[in-house]
């Protein structure tokens, strides 16, 4: 059975950092790029970042390049979103996906406010 289970969202402050993880099971984690995206209230569901499946190479949304970074650990089949520098614009629902297989996580919230 296939899990992609996200952690770590929560309120920030505007400035601030936090660290998003995704634990993937039930299929070949390392065959497949995974992406991060994200669902502000009342808006559609835009591509963040992503990575390729062995982590060479990564791409990011405009307004995400610079302040937030993307990265995997095969060996703990895992994807992480680091968030530096977050504004309000940030908020949403951020949700784990694999590229490959099309499989999603049931998303964290991120929530920047002060």
């Amino acid at each position: 059975q296939v899990h992609l289970v996200e952690s770590g969202g929560g309120l920030v402050q505007p400035g601030g950092s936090l660290t998003l993880s995704c634990v993937a099971s039930g299929f070949t984690f390392d065959r497949s790029a995974m992406n991060w995206y994200r669902q502000a209230p009342g808006k559609e569901r835009e591509l963040v970042a992503g990575i390729t499946s062995t982590g060479f190479r990564s791409y990011y949304l405009e307004s995400a390049r610079n302040r937030f970074t993307i990265s995997r650990e095969n060996a703990k089949n895992t994807v992480y979103l680091q968030l530096d520098q977050v504004t309000p614009e940030d908020t949403g629902v951020y949700f784990c996906h694999s590229a490959r297989f099309g499989y999603w996580g049931q998303g964290t919230q991120v929530t920047v406010s002060s």
